[in-house]
């Protein structure tokens, strides 16, 4: 990604540090990540879900991003935040440690460089579904408050039932990379959600819940060739029908063939609205539109 237009350099002053957090049922990894003086109380917590389909990926995948995104904006602390992989444990056990892990975060604000003011939540693929669902369980459980929810080329939808979902592109080298993008979805889910019937639970499947009210604003991201483009663009307007402010975006298709292909457009292509959107969380500014 070196060379790229408008990307953020990093800073020299860039801090990661790996620590654990409280799950539902005991420690996780994760890891946090800030430019500046670490005795600096940053305003924004980012809480960071890694993809991998649920049974794979870790909190390593998303260092580029993170460290660009705070060496772009020092009011902001990122963390990267582990779950319990189907492979483990499955549903609700991965969304349950996305919630224990925000309560464990508001408690434990001094070990994180964070004054508390705004946390928002976000993530890629299976972690943007952990970051939809955390932010319905944080309001039907009364907390933690949070100011915004980002969500990358998320899995909302385990039904599979989308257009984009089902139609590969022309070109066979793209469409054969798709391929294997929509197998692994239909693997994932199968791990994750072995008992059919929680298929249609709102906090496995958001894309499903008819109550999508007094959520907290959304950014949304697809991408033009992601089989994952038409249940995220859904779920934006079914939010923008429930009142949240949303904003939905449809990236220029990432570079699928590149290894970290998915992984490298968050952060190179979405890096910019994605901080904008964060910086906004507050209500002191406009996200993009």
């Amino acid at each position: 990604m070196n060379g790229v237009e408008g990307l953020v350099p990093l800073a020299g002053d860039l801090v990661l540090r790996d620590l654990e957090v409280g799950g539902a049922e005991g420690p996780l990894p994760a890891r946090l990540y800030l430019a500046g003086a670490p005795a600096t109380k940053r305003d924004t917590l980012v809480v960071f879900f890694h993809g991998g389909g649920f049974v794979g990926g870790s909190i390593d995948e998303a260092d580029d991003f993170l460290s660009r995104m705070v060496s772009g904006d020092r009011a902001q602390v990122a963390l990267s935040a582990g779950y319990t992989l189907a492979s483990v444990k499955p549903f609700p056990a991965a969304v349950e440690d996305a919630h224990a892990l925000l309560l464990w975060a508001k408690k434990n604000k001094s070990k994180l460089s964070w004054n508390g003011r705004r946390l928002v939540v976000a993530g890629i693929e299976a972690g943007a579904n952990l970051a939809a669902v955390v932010a319905l369980m944080s309001r039907d459980r009364g907390g933690p408050p949070l100011a915004g929810q980002v969500l990358i080329m998320p899995m909302l939808d385990p039904a599979l039932s989308t257009c984009s979902m089902r139609e590969m592109p022309v070109c066979r080298d793209k469409a054969a990379i798709v391929d294997r993008v929509a197998d692994t979805c239909a693997a994932g889910y199968r791990g994750y959600l072995p008992n059919a019937a929680d298929r249609s639970h709102p906090y496995a499947s958001p894309l499903q819940s008819s109550r999508l009210k007094n959520l907290p604003p959304a950014l949304i991201l697809s991408a033009e060739d992601d089989p994952l483009r038409d249940e995220a663009e859904q779920y934006g307007a079914k939010l923008i029908q429930c009142g949240i402010t949303t904003t939905v975006k449809r990236l220029p298709p990432p570079p699928l063939e590149q290894p970290g292909g998915r992984n490298d457009c968050a952060c190179v292509f979405a890096l910019t609205e994605i901080t904008a959107f964060i910086r906004g969380a507050d209500g002191t500014e406009t996200p993009p539109a």
